[in-house]
Parts: structure tokens; sequence; C-alpha cells
């Protein structure tokens, strides 16, 4: 019997020992599995599917002199009302595959500045390195067109899909002065989509392997690594445009819009849309083309209040 509970005592040691040893390995390796290296390489759309849609290259230099690469997207002929920045989502062809959003901002009277994150398409880094770096990348962004002469004076809007959702949202934290966002299908905080992508990789191990995670993303981030869409909406007077579906099962929608509408949903600062049959991507399709225009019309809305 003495043997028998010196035996269990001993596995019990071991195994806590090994659990200890391999779920900071496994959460590192998950973590880099999905954010260590590059996406996009082609695909989405071309300018040439939207005739009389005009574009102006850019190249934008982010925190570790990474190229970004960057498009002016507008029409010619069409009295500029603002500019709104795009921030695409994780994974696929990058900012390519929201050029209708473009398109519909530049039929609108606004110039629809887009462009691929680090990591991304054509723009440079090994790898995209982490959620945070959108942010980083977003903030570089605003900080380049605002300098721009030719974007001088003009009010800047910010849209972003998914991740791009939560980057506009929280890079409210350094750039207050944007006049307005739209925020499709996003998430509060980093820890949010890396639990939603873990149960989908590992299952309910994930539960264990966050703290790890948060650790190792806090070490590659350090402060960035912390930053909310709540944060971000408490450090502006921005207007603010949710939209979410309740059948996302990408993003759930508990991690994003109802977060949102518990601490702003009767604030008339905030404009809420919520959807039972979009899914993630929904809205992104040609066929939902014309509900487009309810982001332009809030954005026209949000301009009109300004004069």
């Amino acid at each position: 019997m003495r043997r028998l509970k010196t035996f269990l005592k001993f596995s019990v040691v071991v195994v806590l020992v090994a659990a200890l040893l391999v779920l900071p390995i496994l959460s590192v390796a998950t973590y880099e599995c999905v954010f260590g290296h590059r996406y996009g390489g082609g695909g989405g759309y071309k300018v040439e599917d939207f005739p009389g849609l005009m574009s102006t290259a850019y190249g934008i230099e982010s925190d570790n002199g990474q190229r970004l690469d960057a498009y002016n997207y507008y029409r010619e002929g069409q009295p500029i009302k603002g500019i709104v920045i795009m921030a695409h989502g994780f994974g696929g062809g990058g900012q390519a595959m929201y050029m209708p959003f473009a398109d519909v901002f530049a039929q609108n009277g606004y110039y629809a500045f887009a462009y691929d994150a680090t990591g991304y398409d054509l723009s440079e880094g090994d790898s995209m390195k982490g959620l945070s770096q959108g942010v980083i990348d977003l903030d570089k962004v605003i900080t380049f067109v605002e300098g721009q002469e030719e974007f001088k004076d003009l009010p800047i809007m910010l849209f972003g899909h998914s991740w791009g959702g939560y980057c506009v949202s929280a890079v409210l934290n350094m750039h207050p002065e944007v006049t307005a966002v739209c925020e499709l299908s996003g998430f509060n905080k980093t820890t949010d989509l890396f639990l939603a992508d873990g149960l989908y990789m590992v299952g309910p191990l994930i539960y264990p392997m966050m703290p790890y995670i948060t650790i190792y993303d806090k070490i590659k981030f350090k402060e960035e690594a912390s930053l909310t869409a709540v944060d971000g909406f408490a450090n502006t007077d921005a207007k603010i445009m949710i939209i979410h579906s309740s059948d996302d099962n990408t993003v759930p929608i508990e991690y994003g819009y109802d977060v949102f509408f518990e601490e702003y949903g009767d604030d008339p600062r905030f404009t809420f849309v919520r959807y039972s049959d979009r899914g993630h991507e929904g809205l992104l399709s040609q066929e939902h083309r014309d509900e487009f225009c309810q982001i332009v019309s809030f954005f026209d809305a949000v301009l009109s209040s300004r004069k």
C-alpha cells in the first residue's frame, strides 16, 4: 500500500511537471502556427473590376521599417467629403477583398484609403506577427494620411471588418481625433479571438493554454497587447457604428457587439445594427452591396451634424 501511494504521488508530480513544460511550448507553437507566417499572396478584387474606380499607390513605413502597400481609391469628378481608412480582416487577400466597399465609398464622395497590414499580400514582413500588429500598422497609416497635403483638413473615418473591426476601435486609444468609426463583426480584445480560434483548433485545451498565450503576446507587443475597443471608444468623441450578426461563428457576437451594447447601448453617440442571418462575411458579398450604403449614410449624417 505504501508503495502504491508513493507511486501515485510520483505520477502526479510527473504529470504536473509535464503539464508545466508542455503547455507553454504548445501555447507558443499554436500562436506561431496562426500568426508566424505571411498571408495573402493575391486573390480578391482588382480595380479593373469596378469601371470608373481609380487608385493611387503609396508606400507607408511601419514600426520596424517594413513597407506597407497602400492605395487611395476614388472617382474623378466627385467632390470629396472625407477620407475612409479601411482595415482588412484576418487571413484571405488583405485589402483587395474589401474593394466593393472602397467602390461604394468612392461613388459617394469619399476617398477610400486601404492598405495591406504587415505580412500581408504585397506589404513587407516575414509574418503578420500577431493581432496587435494590426493596431500598430493602422496607427502608422492614420499618421501618414494626416501628414499628406492632399488629405489635409479632410475628416477621417475608419472602417474595419473582423480583425480590422478590432483595429479601427482599439486605435482610438492613439487617435481620438478620428471623426467616425464603422466596426463590422469585430471583437473587444485580442484574447477574444485567441479563445475563439483556439476552441476551433485545440478544443477545451485552449483554456489552460490561454495564460501562456497571453503572456507570450504581451512579451511580443508590450502595452499594445492590452488595448481594447471599449477603452478606445471611451478615449474619443467620435461617432461609432457597430454591425454584427448573431449567427457569426468566426467572431461570436458576445465577444464584440454584446460587450459594446452593454456598455454603450443607451449612448446616442453609438449606432447598433444587429443581424441574425449574415454570418461573419455575409455583408462582404456583392449580394449585399446596397446594404453598404447604410455605412455611407452613417458617415454622411455624422458630417452633417458637424456643420
